[in-house]
């Protein structure tokens, strides 16, 4: 049985300023426990409705009633599961490959989906401005489907990290070289913008590589896609170039 306590932490874990305090974040959904399980994010406590997780042991698990579930749940809709996690250590940033650079991305599910891509197209290292969307945040962790654990998303300055790269700075930008005839390497930042504001002014005039995804449309009134697409776009066309 789950005490008035614990449904009173799991609720603040919805906020990051509890989040840090506690170093813990909640995931739900059998799939994304599971993922985060075979990470081997340490596990705080699993609450469930079901008689499932055999491999949890006893003392870390709770079978809950639909309604205390729901209480803890930041879903409108709870799934049959509640994990709470310790945050994982914060590792080094791996410099080689390709990097994806998030400036100031404010949607829990632009991030998760992205992460997704990341984890889809190998990317490695995501890096987010201080800005972004907290990586653990109920919503992100739900969005990336298991992914967040296998990108090492990290937070920086991104201004500062990007000036000292040595790596090539990729950006979109409207008015940019059409990606699909630009010869593009395997190795360098890719930057992805706010979803209003697109890339600060600041970060563009450090980027020196500006991109554009081509507009076929007839009329061409769509001023922007959503970042998590161009994203998808932007990935797939480094990739496709290493073929």
């Amino acid at each position: 049985m789950v005490s008035k306590n614990q449904i009173k932490l799991i609720s603040s874990l919805h906020q990051k300023k509890h989040r840090q305090t506690h170093q813990l974040f909640i995931a739900e959904g059998i799939k994304g426990i599971q993922e985060l399980l075979a990470a081997h994010f340490e596990l705080e406590h699993l609450y469930t409705t079901q008689t499932d997780f055999e491999t949890v042991t006893s003392n870390l698990k709770t079978l809950v009633t639909d309604a205390d579930l729901k209480k803890m749940s930041a879903l409108a809709s709870p799934n049959t599961c509640l994990a709470v996690f310790k945050m994982s250590e914060v590792k080094a940033i791996n410099s080689s490959g390709l990097i994806v650079a998030l400036d100031d991305i404010r949607d829990p599910g632009n991030l998760g989906t992205i992460l997704r891509l990341c984890d889809w197209f190998g990317i490695q290292q995501l890096i987010c401005s201080k800005e972004t969307v907290d990586v653990y945040n109920p919503k992100v962790v739900q969005a990336t489907m298991g992914s967040i654990a296998r990108v090492n998303v990290t937070y920086v300055d991104l201004y500062d990290f990007i000036a000292k790269s040595k790596l090539a700075v990729f950006g979109t930008f409207m008015d940019g070289e059409n990606m699909y005839t630009t010869n593009l390497p395997q190795e360098g930042i890719i930057v992805m913008g706010n979803e209003a504001n697109g890339i600060s002014s600041d970060i563009e005039k450090i980027i020196k590589n500006r991109l554009t995804i081509p507009r076929f449309g007839t009329l061409q009134k769509t001023e922007s896609l959503n970042v998590a697409t161009a994203t998808a776009i932007v990935l797939s066309e480094f990739r496709r170039a290493s073929l």
